[in-house]
């Protein structure tokens, strides 16, 4: 498989699952009746941002992954490691500034960073029951 086609299969379902949860969360403030538009922002902006996350992760695992298949593993580990840091470093920045902005809600910013882990349980649980039956 192509490293397009790698990433992309890697990050389509998160960005999916992103979607549809954060539409439904934005539902269950509404239903709870805290529904405003900072709530909308914040789904949006957090859906985003925790796709974004995911890329650059799978960015840094198939750089990592070169550095390896060139017998470089040391470089492919430190290559990880910078990577989850920075990746840290620069979500933190990105949530404090939106925090301070006052446009989101915070609660709806946060929560689609928690739903990543989730989708990928899911994804993975259709993968594997897609390739045994074929």
């Amino acid at each position: 498989m192509s490293k397009p086609k790698y990433i992309l299969f890697q990050v389509l379902p998160v960005l999916i699952g992103q979607l549809l949860l954060s539409a439904l969360m934005v539902g269950v403030f509404a239903a709870l009746g805290y529904f405003d538009t900072g709530v909308v922002y914040g789904a949006a902006a957090g859906a985003l941002i925790a796709t974004l996350n995911h890329l650059v992760l799978v960015f840094g695992v198939v750089a990592a992954s070169d550095k390896a298949e060139k017998q470089n593993v040391k470089g492919g580990q430190a290559l990880v490691q910078i990577s989850y840091i920075g990746r840290l470093i620069v979500l933190f920045l990105i949530l404090v500034l939106c925090a301070k902005s006052g446009v989101f809600n915070l609660l709806a910013l946060v929560l689609p960073l928690a739903f990543t882990r989730p989708i990928l349980t899911v994804a993975e649980f259709f993968k594997k029951k897609g390739g045994s039956e074929a």
